[in-house]
């Protein structure tokens, strides 16, 4: 057994195993799997974990999806018409994939996390770390408080792991198809995995830069799926340009209040990273939960108020739409609004997220859609008074 800290260590190369292979777990794979390749200090070979299904190959035969993406390198249920670099192997056995790894980087839906951790934990390498790219948040259901995904991580995997986060404004078929653009890794490995760590996902058009705030990028992460389920509601209204910026700007702020009120040492500098105000524009610009959220809007303006406080007909809703636009995907917004909802009604606060309260009651009380302006105004007045 290996007895030398990967992390201090300058003579065990790092060994990573990417957990997820949807649509960003196949196009952050194309760039790790290229640096892994060119890098001195990691193994070559990248396995990435794929949950196994069969799907129909070019010939129209069913084939399993590993099978595919390990012979004609690409994912073609989830990333078509990317080739993956064949150092990517595609491995349908956790435990097989990341055996012995030393970083893991998780990019899956977070509910899928409890019963796979355990598996993790069992048999990758005692002093590894890992980076989250999974944009959401857990909550206790006791203390009825947001929890950091990657805390929940850390406590599942031992008292040793450590967990950052690759947040930013990242589409994941802009990323693949090798558009420029940026992304925030938040860590507090130290020297030198910090860097090491940055380096396996940076690009000349893929910018990575480093920050310390794991809590502040995370949450920005998960709260700006909200923020763009309101852009989707004023896409589906017609409403212009105008009408985003304000809803932008306005969510920026409830984002930023949210933060500081649950998490410690959040910085304001945060915020004007690609994991704050980036990904927040592009999200609300692109991106499934804008895009469901339009169509969400689309299909509540046919039924009129017959939905009013339906929770259960406004959630099948969600569901019909995430399985005809998704292909599989899910969508994290509205899990995310469920649960800051949940979280702020625990804490009498609903009053001070005028936006983020207008958001969720739309989504699921069978709120008009034309209110989303009256939660943008209301929220605008609110931190207008406040200065």
């Amino acid at each position: 057994m290996m007895n030398s800290n990967p992390q201090n260590s300058e003579e065990q190369l790092d060994r990573v195993c990417i957990v997820g292979s949807g649509n960003w777990g196949s196009a952050i794979a194309k760039l790790v799997g290229r640096n892994c390749k060119r890098l001195d200090h990691f193994e070559s070979t990248v396995n990435m974990w794929v949950f196994e299904e069969m799907v129909k190959d070019e010939d129209g035969a069913d084939r399993k999806l590993t099978e595919i993406i390990n012979t004609r390198h690409e994912n073609v249920k989830y990333l078509p018409g990317i080739q993956l670099p064949k150092n990517v192997v595609a491995v349908p056995d956790l435990a097989n994939a990341c055996e012995d790894a030393t970083l893991l980087i998780f990019v899956l839906p977070h509910q899928f996390l409890p019963k796979l951790l355990p598996i993790v934990k069992t048999n990758a390498h005692p002093s590894c770390r890992g980076v989250s790219l999974i944009k959401g948040l857990d909550f206790d259901q006791e203390s009825k408080l947001p929890v950091l995904i990657s805390k929940s991580i850390e406590d599942a995997m031992g008292p040793y792991f450590q967990c950052g986060v690759l947040m930013g404004a990242n589409v994941a078929s802009e990323v693949a198809m090798g558009q420029m653009c940026e992304s925030t890794l938040a860590s507090k490995f130290g020297p030198p995995a910090d860097e090491l760590t940055r380096l396996v996902f940076d690009s000349p058009n893929f910018r990575v830069q480093h920050i310390d705030d794991v809590g502040g990028a995370e949450a920005c992460g998960a709260l700006k799926n909200i923020i763009a389920l309101g852009a989707g509601f004023v896409d589906g209204l017609g409403l212009g340009g105008n009408t985003k910026a304000a809803l932008l700007r306005i969510g920026l702020q409830e984002m930023a209040k949210f933060c500081r009120m649950f998490f410690d040492d959040v910085k304001d500098s945060t915020f004007m990273q690609s994991c704050g105000m980036a990904d927040l524009i592009t999200t609300c610009y692109g991106g499934r939960n804008r895009r469901c959220a339009e169509a969400f809007a689309k299909k509540m303006q046919t039924v009129g108020d017959s939905l009013e406080s339906d929770y259960k007909a406004c959630e099948e809703i969600w569901e019909d739409i995430e399985a005809e636009l998704l292909n599989g995907q899910k969508l994290q917004g509205t899990l995310t609004a469920k649960e800051v909802y949940d979280v702020l009604e625990a804490r009498e606060a609903l009053d001070e997220f005028p936006l983020i309260r207008n958001i969720f009651e739309i989504s699921y009380m069978g709120k008009p859609i034309e209110s989303i302006v009256e939660g943008i105004v209301v929220s605008g007045n609110r931190a207008a008074s406040a200065l």
